[in-house]
C-alpha cells in the first residue's frame, strides 16, 4: 500500500521502518531530520503533512500529545488540507499516538466530514517492541475500516484488538498505562525495600520471577532499576503526560483514582529532578530519594 508516516520518533522509527521492510510505499514527515535508516529503506520525505496525505491511501501519526496530533491533522499544510477534494477510495487515517479519547472522537468527526475514515491505534510495548514488530495495538474505529487497514497494523504488532468506535483504543491506552505505572511503582518499592533491608535486589527479583508477583514489568524494568540502565524506551514524561490523561478523564467520569494519582506524583518528582527524559523505569529513583537508598549503585 502507499503509506504516510507522520512522527519519526524513538517509536515512529522502527515502526516505519516495519512497514518498509514488508514491502509498503512510504511517504514520510517529521519535525526533525529523517533518519537515514529511513532514506535508505525506500522511504520518500515529503515537504509537509498536506503533501503526504495527498499521496498515501492511509496517513499514520505516531505524536507526543493531543496538540501535537491536531496541529498536524488540522493545521497548516495539515493532513486534512491534505484530503480536501479527494475523489477516489476514502483514505484512511490512524492515529497510534497516545492522546485524549474525548479529542480523538472529536478529531475523527472532522476527518470524517472530509470524506476519510479515522482509526485510533495507540500501542504498547516500547521501542524494544516497535523494533521487534511486536507492538501491542488498542483500535477503535468501524469494523470494515479496521479490516481494511489490520494488514498494516500487523507489520508493526502481533496482539491487535479491535475495541470498540473511535476513542475506544484511546481510553484503552489510557487503561494499560495506569497498569504500567502501578506495576512500575510496586516493583520499585519492593526493591527499594529489598535493598535497604540488605538483601540482594538482583537475587531477590530472581527469586520473584518464579512466583505470583512475576509480570513483565519485573522482568524488564526491575532489572533495569538494578543495572541502572534508564536510557530511554518509554519516558517518564510521556507517561506522565498519559497519567493525566487518566486523571483528567477520571474527573470527568466522576471516577476516583487513588493509585494513579499516586503513580503520577512519583513521576512528577522525578521530573522536577529533572529526569523526565529518561525511561519510566526510573520512577524508582523518586522512591530512592525519599529512602535516602538507591536500589543498586550505578
Amino acid at each position: 500500500m502507499k503509506v504516510g508516516f507522520i512522527g519519526l520518533g524513538i517509536m515512529g522509527t522502527p515502526m516505519a521502518l516495519q512497514l518498509l521492510n514488508k514491502g509498503h510505499q512510504l511517504t514520510v514527515h517529521t519535525r526533525r531530520q529523517v533518519p537515514e535508516a529511513i532514506t535508505a529503506a525506500g522511504g520518500v520525505r515529503a515537504a509537509n503533512a498536506a503533501a503526504v496525505a495527498k499521496e498515501a491511501e492511509v496517513i499514520i501519526t505516531m505524536l507526543p500529545d493531543t496538540p501535537d496530533v491536531e496541529a498536524v491533522l488540522f493545521g497548516e499544510h495539515g493532513v486534512a488540507e491534505g484530503l480536501k477534494g479527494h475523489a477516489g477510495e476514502r483514505k484512511v487515517v490512524i492515529d497510534m499516538s497516545s492522546i485524549s479519547p474525548m479529542a480523538t472522537k472529536a478529531f475523527a468527526q472532522r476527518i470524517n466530514a472530509l470524506g476519510a475514515d479515522y482509526v485510533d491505534a495507540p500501542v504498547s510495548g516500547g521501542e524494544v517492541g516497535a523494533k521487534a514488530g511486536t507492538l501491542t495495538i488498542m483500535c477503535g474505529g468501524d469494523a470494515a475500516v479496521f479490516q481494511r487497514v489490520k494488514p498494516l497494523l500487523e507489520c508493526m504488532g502481533k496482539n491487535i484488538t479491535l475495541v470498540g468506535g473511535n476513542g475506544d483504543g484511546q481510553t484503552t491506552k489510557v487503561a494499560n498505562q495506569i497498569i504500567v505505572a502501578l506495576n512500575i511503582a510496586a516493583v520499585g518499592e519492593a526493591l527499594v525495600f529489598a535493598s535497604k533491608a540488605g538483601a540482594d535486589p538482583a537475587k531477590v527479583r530472581e527469586a520473584l520471577m518464579g512466583g505470583f508477583a512475576s509480570s513483565r514489568i519485573l522482568e524488564v524494568h526491575g532489572e533495569r532499576m538494578i543495572k541502572r540502565t534508564f536510557n530511554p524506551g518509554f519516558r517518564i514524561q510521556l507517561h506522565q503526560k498519559d497519567l493525566g490523561l487518566a486523571l483528567q478523564g477520571a474527573r470527568e467520569l466522576g471516577v476516583a483514582l487513588p493509585q494513579t494519582a499516586n503513580a503520577a506524583q512519583l513521576m512528577q518528582a522525578c521530573a522536577a529532578h529533572g529526569l523526565g527524559e529518561l525511561d519510566h523505569s526510573a520512577l524508582v529513583q523518586a522512591l530512592e530519594i525519599m529512602a535516602g537508598h538507591p536500589v543498586a549503585k550505578g
